[in-house]
């Protein structure tokens, strides 16, 4: 079997020549022919290609563009499988033999692709090597068969594609109208996956690649081809393939359950399916579903998923109760008239133990915040204030919204970006304003992504279920007083007369710390926060095992906090146990002064008593 190896060159002699080497040095022989098109070099590259005997060369006397160049390439190729390769790469040991296991491995697969240290559409792996030298030693790690590590994606990167010739013949050469170059390999993809063929990425094969060589010469020029030829992409196919094809990994992450089970799996607002696909790499046996109000991108998707191309508003759900273990709402709800209704719809549909993984765009960022605070609010193509939303929301909203709707939600994530010296000075500034400088983290996050359940819980009270037998409960209203409560004081509402009814109702058995440390890990944002500060009046109200329960249980949270084991050494040792008080403080790897301070009085206490 032969591989054509069809290389375009334009100049950048330098990475022509270590490209070439490579392929001599870590290909075997007779196994692949070396095509080079020229695009009219001006640099020695054509003196050079002429005293290669190995290559077969084609001279342009102008410069046609990636596409063109490869098709003339393809045209004169003699191999099955033509591998379309960028001059500025270095191959590496077991590559093209590791491609080729892989492409052949079933008869539905169209093309393969190997990682590299750049490129785009999750491409690139993070290396440990600094120079040429490393490169090979680095590879040797990663070069070894294994088809656990092959990928299904939407798309490949045409830096280096291995695609079977059959394949080509079926589906067409690549589209000239993207010249000079980018997106063509987004075109072929897709064409070859509506062909019925899949793409695979091998990650057990590595190659280096420079990147963009030519391109990066003009930065402006680049830019601006890139906009033109999505334009292109958009009008051939009727969806943005850089926004549609994207995989949200960080929601994806969210999903916990074994990689073996048998999921049923249903992403709104799925686009072309990347994030789908990804999760159906992992979780083999999983059942994939989408809802895709894009027709175009709806069709990619459903390729491997079950997909309904409609709005998921007024839409009548075909699925049967209680079917779904995950949905997923990435950069959703924002979008919708009324996604109050919505999110109650869905609980008709998730199992007893599902999950919605949500990501919400966060309107207190503090980019939004700057530009509205100097009269501005004004919608983008994308972002925050992106064109197509409707609704807004920030954490209090959000918390509020999915609690009142009978969810609860755990642990909120949040998605930044790099902010100036500028940005830090503001939100600096804003939270000096409002009097809270815990708020400065709302204003960095730019995204809240969360998992959220059927909150199907009820506190028990542990002193009224031993009184009964464990038969009777918390009735609803003690448990919505207890939240109201907790919820005051974590926002510091009135904070010292809540506390001080809190207590009271500890002291008459209404509510345990049990029963607080069920509500702060169910309900609340600042759970850690609001154990420290119930703590602390409990003890100041002589309820000592209530505070070293809650603390306890904040410092399973996080052994790592230092208001929470400073507080929990300071009860330990009042109580008689130094030593172990001094343990938990000895174990903070960072000490201030406080800490210090009663470090020194412990040992002087067991010092004393030795």
């Amino acid at each position: 079997m032969k591989t054509s190896i069809i290389i375009l060159t334009f100049n950048q002699l330098d990475y022509t020549k270590k490209c070439i080497d490579s392929i001599r040095k870590y290909t075997k022989k007779n196994t692949y022919e070396i095509i080079i098109v020229d695009n009219n070099s001006t640099d020695g590259t054509t003196s050079w290609l002429k005293k290669q005997k190995d290559i077969k060369i084609i001279y342009n006397k102008d410069n046609v563009g990636f596409p063109k160049g490869c098709n003339q390439g393809i045209a004169v190729s003699t191999g099955e499988n033509i591998l379309l390769l960028n001059n500025d790469v270095i191959v590496t040991s077991r590559w093209l033999d590791n491609l080729i296991e892989c492409l052949y491995s079933e008869n539905d697969i169209g093309a393969v692709g190997p990682v590299t240290n750049n490129a785009s559409y999750y491409q690139a792996i993070k290396v440990n090597y600094h120079s040429e030298t490393e490169i090979q030693k680095f590879a040797s790690t990663v070069n070894r068969l294994n088809p656990k590590m092959w990928e299904d994606r939407l798309k490949l990167v045409g830096f280096c594609m291995l695609i079977k010739k059959s394949v080509l013949d079926q589906v067409g050469l690549l589209d000239e109208q993207f010249s000079p170059g980018n997106f063509e390999d987004d075109d072929l993809s897709y064409r070859i996956r509506l062909a019925g063929f899949r793409l695979l990425l091998c990650r057990d094969t590595f190659i280096h690649h420079f990147g963009s060589a030519s391109f990066k010469q003009d930065n402006s020029k680049y830019t601006a081809l890139l906009k033109e030829n999505s334009v292109k992409f958009m009008n051939k196919w009727g969806f943005d393939t850089s926004y549609s094809t994207l995989i949200r990994f960080e929601v994806a992450a969210l999903v916990d359950s074994p990689e073996d089970a048998p999921l049923n799996i249903l992403e709104v607002g799925c686009a072309c399916g990347g994030t789908l696909l990804h999760l159906k790499n992992k979780y083999k046996k999983a059942s994939l579903y989408g809802i895709e109000i894009n027709k175009e991108a709806a069709r990619s998707a459903g390729l491997f998923a079950d997909i309904s191309d409609q709005s998921i508003e007024g839409l009548e759900l075909k699925y049967p109760p209680k079917f779904f273990d995950y949905i997923l709402l990435a950069d959703v709800l924002e979008h919708l008239q009324d996604p109050w209704k919505v999110l109650t719809t869905f609980k008709k549909y998730l199992k007893p133990n599902g999950k919605l993984l949500v990501s919400i765009p966060n309107v207190m960022h503090f980019s939004v915040m700057k530009r509205m605070l100097q009269g501005f609010w004004t919608y983008e193509d994308a972002g925050i204030l992106d064109k197509t939303h409707l609704r807004f929301f920030t954490l209090y909203e959000i918390d509020k919204t999915f609690r009142q709707l009978g969810y609860h939600v755990k642990n909120y994530q949040t998605t930044s970006f790099p902010e100036t010296e500028q940005d830090s000075d503001f939100i600096k500034k804003i939270t000096q304003f409002v009097g809270n400088p815990k708020m400065a983290q709302q204003y960095r996050a730019y995204q809240y992504i969360f998992a959220a359940e059927v909150n199907s819980q009820i506190i028990c009270n542990p002193i009224k279920a031993e009184e009964k037998n464990g038969s009777v409960e918390i009735s609803q209203g003690d448990s919505r007083k207890l939240v109201f409560l907790l919820r005051r004081i974590e926002n510091d509402i009135a904070t010292a007369q809540n506390l001080n009814r809190l207590m009271e109702f500890l002291e008459a058995g209404v509510f345990s710390a049990i029963d607080i440390i069920r509500v702060a890990e169910n309900d609340m944002i600042k759970k850690e926060e609001i154990l420290q500060i119930v703590a602390v009046a409990c003890y100041e109200r002589k309820l000592i095992e209530s505070a070293f329960t809650l603390l306890e249980k904040a410092y399973k949270w996080n052994k790592q906090n230092p208001i929470t084991v400073y507080n929990l050494a300071y009860i330990v040792f009042k109580v008689g146990e130094a030593k172990v008080a001094l343990g938990l403080l000895e174990q903070l790897e960072q000490k201030d002064d406080q800490i210090r301070g009663m470090i020194a009085e412990i040992k002087e206490a067991l010092h004393e008593s030795a």
